[in-house]
């Protein structure tokens, strides 16, 4: 539990990053290992993750992060995309449980029925705000592996959103939920951490 402590207080935002610190994919999957055992509803695993190296496509990125130097100096940029379809996958994902012996085959029809019909009946928008809601959590789980691991990481939402759709070739029933750069940061550039509210002006008790 100690560690886990010490891990919170350890993760910053990193606003700046040492260049030339490559991160590689043997890495990155000991990362999205952890990464895959994170909540989601129904266990539909919303969460899609565009990991970018290729210092090319991250100067485009650059371009449509209004310019911002860490997605460049960054190891890699990750982007974190919320299926808005995720909810058609639940025969699938279910699909282990009945063979499994988990669920039997009625059970099994249930549990897809009832999930598309909850996903359905609610509309466009319940759906993206679930695609938005569960790639959240997801990416929260991500910058904790990855300090874990070692790397530093600074989510970020100043992009321009379609630019970065176009120069990913990202499909409509993806939203683009963040940016997240990863790398060692410069920590000498570092600034104090900022103001946190006291427990008891965000949490109340009814």
């Amino acid at each position: 539990m100690a560690d886990f402590i010490q891990l919170v207080k350890e993760r910053r935002s990193a606003s700046n990053f040492l260049p030339d610190h490559m991160i590689t994919k043997e890495e990155f999957n000991e990362i999205f290992e952890l990464v895959k055992l994170g909540p989601s509803a129904f266990n539909l695993q919303h969460t899609n993750y565009l990991t970018v190296i290729d210092p090319v496509i991250k100067e485009k990125l650059k371009k449509a992060a209004n310019g911002q130097y860490k997605v460049s100096s960054a190891s890699a940029v990750v982007l974190v995309l919320g299926d808005k379809n995720a909810f058609w996958q639940a025969p699938d994902i279910y699909e282990g449980l009945k063979m499994l012996g988990v669920v039997n085959k009625q059970e099994y029809d249930f549990m897809v029925h009832d999930t598309v019909s909850f996903y359905e009946s609610r509309g466009s928008d319940f759906q993206r705000d679930e695609a938005i809601r569960n790639a959240s959590l997801s990416a929260m789980m991500f910058m904790m592996a990855a300090k874990e691991k070692g790397w530093d990481t600074c989510p970020m939402i100043g992009f321009d959103s379609e630019a970065v759709k176009q120069i990913l070739n990202v499909e409509q029933q993806y939203e683009v939920v963040m940016m997240i750069t990863i790398g060692k940061e410069k920590v000498e550039s570092r600034k104090p951490r900022g103001y946190r509210k006291p427990v008891s002006e965000f949490v109340n008790y009814i």
